[in-house]
């Protein structure tokens, strides 16, 4: 009778585990947005940054930042939005949150923050 019970219990556990759905998410946002710049410094050349966010429909992603190709610094960030702005965290990691718009034109999709300055360019 005990193991009865039991499987019981972990069959009623297994189907009300199950019933539970994750909402769909299909913000715009979702994707891989990136950031390039080149700078050139008299000594060490030529410095090319690339800074990209891949944003998942779990309202997560992934940070990365290279120089020359390179991985200078990764972490995971979350992101929410509310009333059309977007808030991307950084937890664990010594950057401030970035609050920004997404702008959609016939050529491209760029996030920029509120004084109009381009933070990414959808790839």
């Amino acid at each position: 009778m005990k193991k009865l019970f039991s499987f019981i219990a972990i069959v009623g556990i297994i189907l009300a585990s199950n019933c539970s759905r994750i909402p769909e998410n299909n913000d715009p946002i979702i994707g891989i947005w990136t950031s390039l710049s080149t700078l050139t410094n008299g000594e060490a050349g030529k410095v090319t940054t690339r800074s990209e966010w891949i944003f998942n429909d779990a309202y997560l992603g992934r940070y990365h930042f290279k120089e020359n190709g390179t991985v200078v610094a990764k972490t995971d960030f979350k992101w929410k939005q509310v009333d059309g702005i977007y808030t991307i965290s950084y937890p664990g990691m010594d950057k401030a949150d970035d609050h920004v718009t997404m702008k959609e034109s016939l050529e491209r999709a760029t996030l920029e923050d509120n004084k109009g300055n381009v933070l990414a360019i959808r790839e």
